[in-house]
């Protein structure tokens, strides 16, 4: 029995040193740790050793492998337990976090202070105040953690009680109240707390500034910053809060603002003699926000002035203004400034190939993602997005095998472009496959959704589009709905699609312009119509949406098919802009299929002026006068045809025949 028991214990202790002899992580060098298992058992380990493990572990995600190098010690102090509930708190598993809270032998602090910040950051604000209330010790941490949880949670009565109570407020405790009140709203009171604070750290005015920024308190934040700027020893911590609401002004679109703020705040030359850490003065940052305040705007001149004064750039800089010349559609000064920069990073790269692929250029685009010396996913999606919205769809898909092949994971973008590939293609197998990807990858979010229910419908798979559609429930937006709508009514579906836009209008759904246009042409498929009258007058009357030229052409189809010729003239001559293509069409349709020759040669003629090169209007019309024994007009067509040097194209005309 002895020997059998000997042998069972040394079977156990090379079986663990083999599962410990494959635990092993880089550590901050970038150096390989193993954990030596023969301390496990044998001796007490190196505690400090095994922590620092479970932490590099932890820090790469690699937390069940943690908990297995947990799992084998037999000696652990304090700080293993609390990095392994570290690693769980992290990623938000607080069952498991709890469980080993529950577990541990002795508890600190920080042990404590751990677990009431895990249930807080899973919102579970009653467990954590529960433990908070346990606490036999509580320090600075505990209160603040509690304060802003409550704070975060818009439980402001509590996070105050809190902060009355404790027994000494740090900076932190008034920063996290200061912070609570600006996030739910109450500037006043943040700002009579502001002025209440016995001290005030680094963070301190930023965080007022940039709180009265979200509540659009802008002038108020400058009155903060001329009040207790003035008074603030730490000159860098003021430049910070300067520079936020130079920013908070820019993305207001108050550019005089953000520059008179820029303008008070000093600029010396490298050779005059403060010392800079005392220095009130712009910094990059400073140069940066005033630059992208004025590319917001659409200043790219204003901007490129400011950039050509700086004495110091950062990459930050040239990215900035690299991307406004993209925004801008200037890809000759983009690519300009992009050859003049020492040591372009991925984004610089990334928005030039963006660029080009937006413009169009994909022949310079992928010169230049071809030529990055790092591309990351940003930059497949990128020229993948550039080949989809330009129409070569083999490019795209050519594109995204090379982009598994090197190995680049997929993520939302990726595949919503990839659907828009299988829409336009009508390339029914291929999304199914990529439907297939996005189960495997990613949660599809709404426009995911919307994608896959385009595609689908777009394809005719009506069933497969609607199950996502319903599956959706409570996360569809008016795009979703579009998307159905407009997959039931260009499959002929009129009034499955009309049943869905009532129950769209029961949900209080606001319809948009293409809802209308989907809607209209389901009525026009289905002889509606009264019905379409009525979509039509309701567009303005009651959702306030102007019509466009697709709902004119829309309602013209609709009574045009009908045979109410005369009525769509009406409507043609009523339009408050000039009818196109699609409406003349729509009546010179209609006009063939009720045999009107006279409304015809008017359809005819506006779209040969719409469409000088087509043959499509002379040949229907060359056909209805054969139709109607009209030679004579028939061959003043063909002679018409000729004369404006008009080929047909390849299709089914008696044009040529004779008329015997």
């Amino acid at each position: 029995m002895a020997i059998w028991c000997r042998n069972i214990s040394s079977l156990r202790r090379s079986v663990v040193k083999r599962q410990l002899s494959h635990l092993i992580t880089p550590n901050v060098s970038g150096q390989l740790i193993r954990c030596r298992s023969t301390k496990i058992s044998d001796a007490p380990p190196d505690i400090r050793r095994v922590n620092k493990n479970i932490t590099n572990l932890i820090r790469n995600g690699r937390v069940e492998d943690a908990r297995r190098l947990f799992g084998m010690l037999t000696h652990r102090n304090t700080v293993t337990w609390n990095s392994m509930i570290s690693g769980y708190v992290q990623q938000r598993e607080i069952v498991k976090a709890r469980y080993l809270f529950d577990k541990m032998p002795q508890r600190d602090v920080v042990s404590w202070n751990l677990m009431i910040s895990g249930y807080l950051s899973c919102r579970h604000l009653e467990e954590g105040r529960k433990l908070f209330d346990e606490m036999p010790g509580r320090d600075f941490v505990s209160w603040n953690t509690m304060i802003s949880g409550y704070a975060k949670a818009g439980k402001m009565n509590e996070a105050l009680k809190l902060f009355n109570c404790m027994p000494d407020n740090n900076v932190v405790s008034w920063n996290a109240v200061i912070s609570g009140l600006l996030r739910n709203g109450d500037v006043k009171t943040a700002v009579e707390y502001f002025k209440r604070m016995p001290e005030r750290d680094s963070a301190s005015l930023g965080a007022l500034v940039s709180g009265l920024i979200q509540n659009e308190e802008l002038d108020e934040a400058e009155n903060v910053l001329y009040e207790f700027g003035e008074s603030n020893d730490g000159k860098e911590d003021l430049i910070h809060a300067y520079n936020t609401l130079i920013a908070g002004y820019g993305q207001k679109g108050r550019v005089g603002d953000a520059r008179r703020l820029f303008d008070k705040v000093p600029s010396y030359s490298s050779g005059q003699g403060i010392s800079r850490k005392k220095r009130f003065e712009r910094n990059v940052v400073s140069w940066n926000s005033m630059i992208m305040a004025y590319i917001k705007a659409g200043d790219m001149v204003s901007a490129r002035e400011l950039f050509d004064q700086m004495t110091e750039r950062d990459t930050f800089s040239w990215n900035t203004m690299v991307s406004g010349y993209v925004h801008a559609s200037n890809m000759d000064e983009a690519s300009n400034l992009f050859s003049k920069m020492r040591n372009p990073d991925v984004l610089s790269w990334n928005s030039i190939v963006s660029g080009y692929a937006q413009t169009g250029k994909l022949e310079l685009a992928r010169d230049y993602f071809e030529r990055m010396p790092q591309k990351n996913r940003v930059s497949w999606n990128s020229m993948i997005s550039g080949y989809e919205r330009n129409a070569d769809y083999k490019g795209a898909i050519k594109l995204f095998m090379e982009m598994q092949q090197a190995g680049e994971k997929s993520d939302r973008h990726t595949l919503s472009s990839l659907l828009s590939v299988c829409a336009e293609t009508v390339a029914l197998f291929l999304g199914m496959q990529i439907h297939q990807l996005v189960s495997k990858t990613v949660i599809p979010d709404i426009p995911l959704n919307n994608s896959l229910i385009t595609m689908y419908a777009r394809c005719g798979a009506i069933h497969e589009a609607r199950k996502i559609f319903d599956n959706m429930i409570f996360q569809k937006d008016v795009i979703s709905w579009n998307a159905m709508v407009g997959g039931y009514a260009s499959h002929g579906f009129a009034f499955e699609a009309l049943e869905l836009f009532e129950l769209m209008k029961r949900l209080k759904v606001r319809p948009t312009r293409i809802t209308f246009i989907s809607v209209l042409n389901a009525c026009a498929h289905a002889g509606l119509v009264e019905q379409g009258r009525l979509y039509f007058k309701s567009m303005d009357y009651e959702f306030g949406i102007k019509p466009e030229v697709e709902h004119f052409a829309s309602l013209v189809d609709i009574v045009s098919r009908d045979g109410q010729l005369e009525e769509a003239m009406k409507v043609i001559n009523t339009m408050p802009m000039e009818p196109d293509k699609a409406v003349w069409g729509a009546v010179l349709g209609a006009c063939r299929v009720h045999n009107n020759v006279e409304f015809a040669r008017i359809a005819a003629e506006a779209l040969m002026r719409l469409e000088p090169e087509s043959s499509g209007p002379y040949c229907l019309l060359y056909n209805m006068y054969a139709d109607a024994g009209r030679w004579d007009d028939a061959n003043e067509i063909r002679v018409l045809m000729e004369t404006n040097n008009i080929r047909k194209e390849p299709a089914y005309s008696r044009m040529g025949s004779t008329s015997s």
